[in-house]
């Protein structure tokens, strides 16, 4: 005999908790016990206004700056003795879309004789062109145009913004976080049987 008890009516399933896309790294403060670097005070008296924020993490300092203050503040790091950063380690960038200032630019700098590192960091929109670093570090010429390639980032006075390592005519800029996995614009093949069912694709190579 069949149960006359009616079931329980199920529960609604639980909204989805909607996770707010980042807005950027948190650029932690540094500890209020920790030594600050020798060269952090004479630079932000000589160049007033152009540390905006200061990071600690992992054992390295970043200091975030202005694309006014930009060149002004790797200037002073190459050639004040207190700092005497004498090596461009690398530069790129990071893409925040979610936020206005959508890159951070981050060049890396390391003082061999100290082997001591430090990052300054400048944010970007899109489409606004960042300050070139090559006439402070002629080895920023290339990593820049690696990030014009793959960011879409320009930099206003670079002796030869190109790009580096996609083909002149490639459609967009492939380390945006929006940039189609397969490509704009490309053909998208399920397995190998698609492409070898495909004489247009073979371009005359037989396939056995």
């Amino acid at each position: 005999m069949a149960d006359p008890t009616p079931a329980a009516p199920r529960p609604a399933p639980a909204a989805e908790k909607k996770v707010a896309a980042p807005t950027g790294p948190p650029d932690p403060p540094p500890p209020d016990d920790l030594a600050r670097p020798a060269y952090l005070e004479p630079l932000t008296a000589a160049l007033p206004g152009a540390i905006v924020h200061t990071s600690y993490w992992v054992g390295d300092w970043t200091l975030i700056t202005t694309s006014e203050h930009w060149v002004a503040v790797l200037t002073w790091l190459r050639d004040d003795p207190r700092a005497a950063f004498d090596a461009c380690a690398d530069l790129t960038a990071v893409d925040w879309p979610a936020r206005e200032q959508r890159f951070d630019i981050v060049i890396t700098l390391y003082a061999t004789t100290r082997r001591e590192r430090v990052r300054v960091k400048i944010r970007v929109a899109d489409q606004q062109a960042a300050p070139t670093a090559c006439g402070v570090w002629p080895s920023a010429n290339w990593l820049e145009r690696e990030v014009f390639d793959m960011y879409g980032i320009p930099f206003a006075g670079h002796p030869d913004l190109r790009r580096l390592l996609m083909p002149d005519e490639w459609q967009g800029h492939p380390q945006r976080k929006d940039y189609p996995l397969e490509g704009p614009g490309e053909l998208v093949l399920e397995a190998p049987d698609d492409w070898i069912a495909m004489p247009e694709l073979r371009r005359g190579v037989e396939i056995e």
